[in-house]
């Protein structure tokens, strides 16, 4: 078991504090076992092994109700997704924005500067005073015309779909699909930063993510190719084939066609050949960086998907150009003239490129139109290089970060075997004894988001505002949503280790303890049956495992025990971050909640105090010893 080197100091009290790196079901492809006894694991090991790689967490008790359901029945119904999600849904109301389509976002939430050209347009905001006028009065000419048109800014769509990103990761049932959900959206990778697709990204993980996360991979593939989200993230939209005045000719040609009359035949401008998309698809989404490719296969590939753009939505109809020429030939008539129109995905044939291709070897015939698209992503969904990079991800997320050739080779052989069906390869993954040899068990490191939710299932806390845990998440190095490159997050421990990013989650893990993580409620005191115990040391003891159950935390419990009854440890860890350059916590709200728990437990539990000790020796606060818990070397793996 690899572990960390110790890389910060905070007195003497966390010189010693070191981080780690860290049965049978029936499926479609026949009854297999569970081989966790030849690697020398226990039922309730194994269970805790399994929650802990296709949950975010396990919950109080949730190990033996694993065993009571029958190991192999709780991951054939994670794997079949269909637990009802009642309670959920309830939890979701709230979030309507959750569940609005493109066009219906597209027309209520507005970017600063949209909002502004659409107030001068109407003539709400005169362009010449715009940041010349008092900047008070030019925020309520705006925020009337919002109330007034029911727009809403964009900001406030970005915090609902975090907020039920959070929720559905916490409280989900169907927890595999959420995880494959979150591994699945990094893969296909787009952001917040980039303005143009940034209205798009709900939708992108509510009908093109998550519903193929248990299917076919080239099903999801084909989905985020035909996503606005994917078509605008990595410039696939404005991509064309042929030369730009040309496709602006024929554009106005086919508007004069309809209107022989009309004078007004303005074109949007496009622009060339773009190759963003073509390039990401081979190097990040299905071959691989050594997959075999060319930069001759990305330029012929970038061909083939020209005319792939975005449908106009919206009242303002995005892509105004092409929504002139469209409405001119009438929807009736696009179809015969070679136009495909799927949901928000749209193909125009005067944008593409009809001449001969070579991709790869496979030759792509003059004229072939948008079929050739879907051939090109059929051929790399299907392709060996796809296969080995799909299979080498898929078991550095769920075994470890350098896992096995031998575990590689058999999902590499159930990809091409079952046509890149994503359920039968974790059956695969789950019946190798690899998944379940002691260099899987508990060697992975989490991520922000992993510890924060992890940490709220473990204290089985309620979430009544996700938004400060989000701050929190930010705060320890993963602003969900907003990673830049299409690679997305890396999944390997060393990218999230390192010394401030230690310090924030020892300072997480304190804050929440003490309930300073606003919208966060639990019952530290409930969780051992509201039995108190008798001293810091009895509490370290029972909480750790109760919080890492089926460990062995004899090490824990010995690097953890001299932070116990340490009153100055919030400050030596703050001390110890601004050296590092980490913010703080401990602000004066922050103090004076923390003066407020001086003695036993925090706020959220203060009905169960029953008196204090006498013996002053044996006081302790219950929320730092949760607290060490939970930023502890063991407790950051999975």
């Amino acid at each position: 078991m690899s572990r960390y080197k110790n890389i910060c100091c905070v007195g003497i009290l966390l010189s010693g504090l070191l981080f780690f790196s860290f049965f049978t079901f029936t499926s479609s492809v026949g009854t297999r076992s569970f081989p966790y006894q030849q690697a020398g694991l226990t039922e309730h090991q194994a269970a805790a092994h399994l929650i802990s790689r296709f949950t975010y967490g396990a919950t109080p008790g949730q190990i033996d109700q694993v065993i009571d359901h029958g190991l192999e029945k709780w991951f054939t119904e994670q794997l079949n997704a269909k637990i009802n999600e009642d309670t959920l849904g309830q939890l979701l109301k709230d979030n309507d924005a959750a569940h609005l389509t493109n066009t219906e976002i597209v027309d209520k939430y507005v970017k600063g500067g949209q909002l502004l050209r659409r107030a001068i347009k109407e003539g709400v905001i005169d362009k010449d005073a715009v940041n010349k006028t008092d900047k008070k009065a030019y925020r309520q000419q705006l925020e009337a015309y919002m109330k007034e048109k029911g727009l809403r800014p964009e900001k406030e769509l970005i915090q609902q779909f975090i907020n039920q990103k959070i929720l559905r990761s916490v409280y989900a049932k169907n927890q595999l699909q959420e995880v494959l959900t979150e591994f699945w959206f990094n893969h296909f990778n787009v952001s917040f930063t980039k303005n143009d697709c940034s209205l798009f990204i709900p939708v992108y993980e509510r009908e093109t993510i998550r519903p193929h996360v248990l299917g076919s991979f080239e099903n999801l593939l084909l989905a985020t190719a035909q996503s606005p989200a994917m078509l605008m993230y990595l410039d696939n939209f404005s991509s064309t084939g042929v030369n730009a005045d040309q496709v602006m000719q024929a554009e106005r040609k086919a508007m004069k066609q309809e209107n022989p009359n009309k004078k007004d035949t303005h074109v949007k401008k496009v622009k060339g050949l773009n190759e963003n998309y073509a390039r990401e698809v081979m190097e990040l989404h299905t071959l691989g960086v050594d997959g075999g490719y060319t930069q001759k296969d990305v330029t012929e590939a970038a061909r083939v998907l020209t005319g792939w753009t975005v449908y106009p939505m919206g009242k303002e109809g995005y892509g105004s150009g092409v929504k002139k020429m469209l409405d001119k030939i009438g929807e009736d008539k696009m179809k015969a003239r070679g136009f495909v129109h799927e949901g928000d995905f749209l193909f125009t044939p005067n944008r593409h490129d009809d001449g001969e291709k070579m991709v790869l070897g496979k030759r792509f015939d003059v004229g072939s139109g948008y079929e050739e698209g879907e051939k090109l992503l059929t051929m790399l969904a299907h392709h060996p290089a796809t296969a080995k990079f799909i299979s080498r991800k898929i078991a550095i997320r769920f075994v470890n970060d350098d896992p096995p050739q031998s575990l590689i080779d058999k999902l590499v052989n159930t990809f091409t075997k079952k046509n890149g069906d994503i359920k039968e390869m974790m059956i695969t993954l789950v019946s190798s004894p690899e998944f379940w040899s002691s260099s899987s068990v508990r060697e992975k490191t989490k991520s922000p988001f992993e510890l924060a939710i992890g940490t709220v299932r473990s204290l089985h806390a309620d979430v009544r505002d996700p938004k400060p845990l989000n701050d929190w998440i930010t705060r320890m190095g993963q602003k969900m949503y907003y990673y830049q490159a299409p690679t997305g997050f890396p999944d390997k421990g060393q990218y999230w280790i390192n010394t401030g990013s230690l310090l924030n989650r020892m300072n997480f893990g304190l804050a929440i303890a003490a309930g300073k993580v606003k919208g966060i409620s639990f019952d530290l005191l409930a969780l051992n049956k509201n039995h108190e115990p008798e001293s810091a040391n009895a509490a370290l003891l029972t909480y750790t495992k109760l919080m890492m159950p089926e460990r062995d935390i004899k090490e824990t419990i010995e690097r953890l025990t001299p932070l116990l009854n340490d009153p100055e440890l919030q400050k030596k860890v703050n001390e110890a971050a601004a050296n590092t350059n980490v913010p703080l916590v401990n602000t004066k709200e922050d103090k004076e909640v923390m003066d407020e728990n001086r003695l036993l437990g925090d706020s959220v539990q203060a009905s169960h105090k029953k008196s204090k000790p006498a013996d002053d020796k044996s006081k302790y606060r219950l929320s730092q010893v949760i607290g060490i818990i939970i930023g502890s070397p063991e407790f950051q793996r999975r």
